[in-house]
């Protein structure tokens, strides 16, 4: 016998109407031409629910049981790599067949859903050990010392490199139309290696540096834009240098331009790009710098000296005056990698 055709709200409405005027079940079969057994169930139904709208259904029964979705995200949570293939297949072994869907739908049931793996430096041991160190040491530094450090780094800007996702409306077949595409080029169109720092009162010098930067090319660049840069900002004279452990950085001849200088360096935990707030400042400025579209690498240095200097030293103090922020998330990390 095949399935019955679900009554219409208005119908529904009419037997309430009726069974209110104070008819019969039976009356109101007669009358409406439904059996009497539909009447009473929806006359029932409403008396308890107060509605003859159709109540949520629980649906089909489940194919994994309770026991094999734990089992399933444990596996996901002590393995985030394992594929839905691998999944099915681990489960088919185990006697349970199910569909790529079906894991899907019970991954994101529990709150699990398949993302693009972040891109981080690969920390050893000894990493964990000297980023706690690090965080450690200054935890019990204020907003004063920060603010007396100026950040440096080196970053590789490149021409047409700033390629983001991007989503498009077409229709089916439309998939290769220009206005649907994005256009590439080999190696980013050609790039330029850029040397800067900051600190908590604005930008600093911003350097282009030449081919490969060399440790004599670093000393020069220092020679030329690091004192200069710490009396721009107003740093005073105890201010603190930050640089990375770059062989060209801890080279002899730079260590000893510091001293000789008499230039304080900050003590810095190797494969630590996320503790250096200069990383944020090269996001925002590849960011500004590729909406202008520069056609060519003499143009694109350019906007990138223009869009530096344009940064907002309120922008560079809030940046310093969080640090303390990313102490503690490596604390929190044991060491690994956070958010910054």
């Amino acid at each position: 016998m095949g399935k019955s055709k679900e009554l219409s709200m208005d119908l529904k409405k009419r037997i309430i109407d009726l069974n209110k005027s104070g008819k019969s079940l039976g009356a109101i079969s007669k009358q409406l031409q439904v059996p009497r057994a539909t009447v009473q169930t929806i006359v029932c139904k409403y008396k308890v629910h107060g509605t003859v709208s159709s109540l949520p259904r629980s649906g089909r029964k489940r194919k994994p049981s309770p026991a094999a979705e734990r089992k399933l995200v444990r596996r996901v949570k002590s393995e985030p790599r394992i594929t839905k293939k691998q999944i099915c297949q681990e489960l088919e072994a185990a006697g349970t067949q199910v569909s790529l869907s079906t894991v899907k739908r019970v991954l994101h049931l529990h709150g699990l859903r398949g993302c693009r793996a972040r891109r981080k430096p690969l920390l050893q041991k000894r990493h964990l050990k000297a980023r706690l160190k690090f965080a450690a040491d200054h935890m019990d530094k204020d907003k004063t010392f920060w603010r007396k450090v100026l950040w440096s780094d080196e970053t590789k800007i490149e021409l047409f490199g700033h390629n983001a996702q991007q989503y498009v409306w077409r229709r089916k077949g439309e998939a290769f139309n220009p206005k649907s595409t994005m256009p590439t080029v080999k190696h980013g169109g050609g790039n330029i290696m850029l040397w800067g720092c900051f600190a908590a009162n604005g930008t600093g010098a911003l350097q282009r540096v030449n081919g490969i930067m060399k440790k004599e090319d670093y000393l020069h660049i220092l020679q030329h834009n690091l004192k200069s840069s710490a009396r721009r900002l107003g740093l005073g004279r105890s201010w603190v240098f930050q640089q990375d452990n770059d062989p060209k950085h801890t080279s002899k001849v730079v260590k000893e331009w510091l001293n000789q200088a008499r230039i304080r360096v900050l003590e810095w935990p190797s494969q630590s790009p996320d503790l250096n707030p200069i990383e944020n400042m090269w996001t925002v400025l590849k960011k500004h710098v590729h909406v202008r579209k520069p056609s060519n690498l003499t143009e694109l240095h350019q906007f990138c000296q223009e869009e530096w200097s344009k940064i907002q030293p309120e922008a560079c103090q809030k940046l310093v005056d969080g640090y303390q922020k990313r102490l503690i998330e490596v604390k929190m990390a044991k060491g690994h990698v956070t958010k910054y």
